[in-house]
């Protein structure tokens, strides 16, 4: 594998955890949006998914961001009578969203970044021991 190629699979790694990492401030910006009315739905959880494969031009497995699944876990409820979304036991919904798990994800996207930035650092600087010892 050449210099190119780690740059270019250490590139989709970026772009994917930088995904990740939006979905994650989404759901935590999120996390405490109550329908409007009674009935209403509150935001859901949003889960980022990947996917990988094979790309021949440069010879290894690249990964991107699939599809945005949605948690399918139940709401959280409180009992709030006077919240304009109170149903009739005065019960709101309130998003399915746990901060404590979406910490601890952005935590391990933010260190997926940072691993395929070090990727991209040693890869360039690889590169630049190379052409210094083409040039002397």
């Amino acid at each position: 594998m050449d210099f190119n190629s780690s740059l270019r699979i250490a590139a989709t790694g970026l772009h994917a955890q930088t995904a990740r990492m939006r979905v994650i401030a989404e759901n935590i910006a999120n996390a405490d949006s109550a329908g409007k009315t009674p009935g209403d739905d509150p935001y859901r959880r949003r889960i980022p998914t990947f996917q990988s494969h094979f790309d021949s031009e440069i010879g290894g497995r690249v990964v991107e961001i699939g599809r945005l699944a949605y948690d399918q876990s139940d709401f959280t409820t409180r009992y709030e009578p006077g919240h304009p979304a109170a149903d009739a036991s005065g019960f709101v919904k309130y998003p399915n969203v746990n901060t404590l798990i979406e910490s601890v994800d952005m935590r391990q996207a933010q260190r997926s970044y940072e691993a395929n930035l070090n990727v991209v650092t040693v890869t360039r600087q690889m590169l630049g021991r190379t052409l210094d010892l083409l040039r002397g």
